[in-house]
């Protein structure tokens, strides 16, 4: 009887940790809020099916204690029980399959390509590579800013005012909030990795072709920047910053700059 207390005071363990799960809270970015969405989506499939086979576990283990292990009794076969188990597990897979899909086929996770974008006019970038995906028409306010990436640092390329050269040691990337931003993606020497985990953002930086990202920036604050991709001796120091800030705050960052140069 003990035994059997000591296995329902555990399953309802489980049950009451997954009770317990951490509210969500109001997400960075676009591309943040898409990426924990999915995660939300596996979780209420992952900790049902952890809480059922932890408890068939404990059941097992406790059903079966005394049984003489010198002379096993083999399992008899139930037919109806593996077609159960074998099409659970179909629709299971089908669902983390549809699931990922919806959120894969995003702009905002998988980048912005030609086949994603048939409508996009032309990108605002300085350099005649290929890969630039500029906004539809109907995006008029958005914005685009080109990133490069090289040893060991980052420049951006503000078209707005029409500035560049400014390194991650020395300013942070300015984007406004609540505006769609593109960051056309690209690399001077050799292959690095734009990654901001907190808004949700990472793309591989290539020499001679750009990787656009596209995405909604919704808390203003100043995220940390990395390059995701070891690019040799200097890259543990290849860090930055994003700073999102208000349409105002980006206006007169922008204006500042015009009048510097």
């Amino acid at each position: 009887m003990d035994s059997k207390r000591a296995a329902a005071r555990a399953f309802v363990g489980l049950a009451f940790l997954a009770l317990l799960a951490e509210p969500v809270a109001a997400q960075s970015s676009l591309n943040e809020q898409l990426i924990r969405g999915l995660n939300e989506k596996l979780l209420y499939v992952a900790i049902p099916i952890s809480i059922l086979v932890e408890a068939i576990l404990i059941y097992t283990v406790v059903r079966f204690r005394k049984s003489n292990v010198d002379e096993p009794t083999p399992t008899r076969e139930n037919r109806r029980l593996e077609i159960t188990w074998t099409v659970a597990t179909a629709i299971i897979l089908l669902f983390v399959g549809v699931a990922s899909y919806q959120v894969l086929g995003v702009e905002a996770i998988g980048g912005v390509t030609a086949a994603s974008n048939p409508n996009a006019q032309s990108a605002a970038v300085s350099e005649d590579f290929e890969g630039a995906v500029g906004p539809s028409p109907s995006e008029s306010n958005a914005v685009e800013i080109e990133v490069v990436a090289q040893k060991y640092f980052w420049e951006y390329r503000y078209n707005q005012a029409n500035v560049s050269g400014l390194s991650t040691n020395d300013e942070p990337l300015y984007i406004p909030a609540n505006r769609t931003v593109y960051l056309h993606v690209t690399s001077t020497d050799w292959l690095h990795a734009f990654h901001v985990p907190d808004l949700g953002l990472k793309q591989d930086a290539f020499p001679g072709q750009y990787n656009t990202i596209k995405t909604v920036a919704y808390e203003e604050g100043t995220y940390q920047l990395y390059c995701a991709e070891y690019c040799g001796v200097g890259h543990s120091q290849m860090l930055g910053k994003v700073k999102v800030v208000s349409d105002e705050e980006y206006q007169q960052y922008l204006e500042s700059k015009q009048s510097d140069s």
